[in-house]
C-alpha cells in the first residue's frame, strides 16, 4: 500500500442517508491507506439552491425509492440505520452544533466523534431530529466531548459558528461540489456512497486517473438543452 498521506475533504449535511452511510463505510473503504480525513458540515439545502435542483426528498416518487434503496444498502453494508420520523427536516441547529465544537486549529471540521455523533441523532433510534431534548441531550454529550478535550465550546447560536458554516458552504460551491457525500482530494471531487471503490482507486494510484479520462469529459458538447 502507498506510504503517501493523502488529505481527504468529506463534506456533509446530517440530513443526507447517504453521507451517514458513506462516514460509516469510510474505514473499511481507506483500510490500509495513510489517510487524513477533515470532516466539514455544510447546508446542502444551499448547494441545491444553488444549481437551481430539488432534493431527492422533495420529488415524491424519487423519495420512497430514495428510503428503500438506502434502508436496504444499510442491511447490505451492516450499518445501522433507522428513518427517523419525519424527513426531510430543518438540519441548521445540528450543523451549528456540530461546528459549535471545531477548534481555532480547525475551524471548520468535526472530529469523526462529534460527525458520528450527528449521524447518529439522525439516522439510529427513529426520532424527531428536532426535539428539544433529544437536542438537548446531544449538546451535552458534545460539551462534555469538548471538556474531555480541554477544547472551548463554542454557542451554536453565536455568529462565529455561523460563519463557519457560511464559509464551509461557501468553499463547497468553489469547489463545483452539488451534493453531498463529497470526498475531495487532490482537487478531485468524487460524489456520494458509491464513489467510495473509485476514491480508493485514485488513492492507490491507478492508471485510469492518469490517462486523460477523468480531464476528457469536460469537452464533451452538449447535445441539446431543456426549457425551462
Amino acid at each position: 500500500m502507498s506510504a503517501t498521506l493523502h488529505e481527504i475533504d468529506f463534506f456533509y449535511d446530517p440530513i443526507s442517508p447517504y453521507a451517514c452511510l458513506a462516514f460509516e463505510r469510510l474505514p473499511q473503504a481507506l483500510e490500509g491507506l495513510s489517510v487524513a480525513v477533515r470532516y466539514r458540515p455544510v447546508l446542502f439545502a444551499a448547494l441545491l439552491k444553488a444549481h437551481g435542483q430539488l432534493g431527492p426528498a422533495e420529488i415524491p416518487s424519487k423519495r420512497d425509492w430514495t428510503y428503500r434503496q438506502v434502508l436496504w444498502l444499510a442491511q447490505h453494508h451492516g450499518v445501522p440505520l433507522e428513518l427517523p420520523s419525519a424527513h426531510p427536516f430543518n438540519p441548521l441547529a445540528l450543523l451549528r452544533l456540530g461546528l459549535s465544537t471545531a477548534t481555532d486549529e480547525a475551524p471548520g471540521e468535526t472530529n469523526r466523534y462529534v460527525t458520528g455523533q450527528l449521524f447518529a441523532h439522525v439516522w439510529q433510534g427513529g426520532g424527531d431530529p428536532l426535539d428539544p431534548q433529544r437536542l438537548q441531550a446531544l449538546a451535552q454529550r458534545l460539551q462534555a466531548h469538548m471538556q474531555q478535550r480541554e477544547k472551548p465550546w463554542h454557542l451554536p447560536e453565536g455568529d462565529e459558528v455561523k460563519a463557519r458554516l457560511r464559509r464551509n458552504t461557501d468553499e463547497a460551491l468553489a469547489l463545483g461540489l452539488f451534493g453531498v457525500p463529497s470526498m475531495v482530494v487532490d482537487g478531485r471531487v468524487f460524489w456520494g456512497l458509491d464513489a467510495l471503490p473509485m476514491l480508493r482507486e485514485h488513492l492507490e494510484g491507478t492508471p485510469w486517473f492518469r490517462s486523460g479520462a477523468w480531464e476528457s469529459v469536460k469537452a464533451l458538447p452538449v447535445g441539446v438543452r431543456r426549457q425551462t
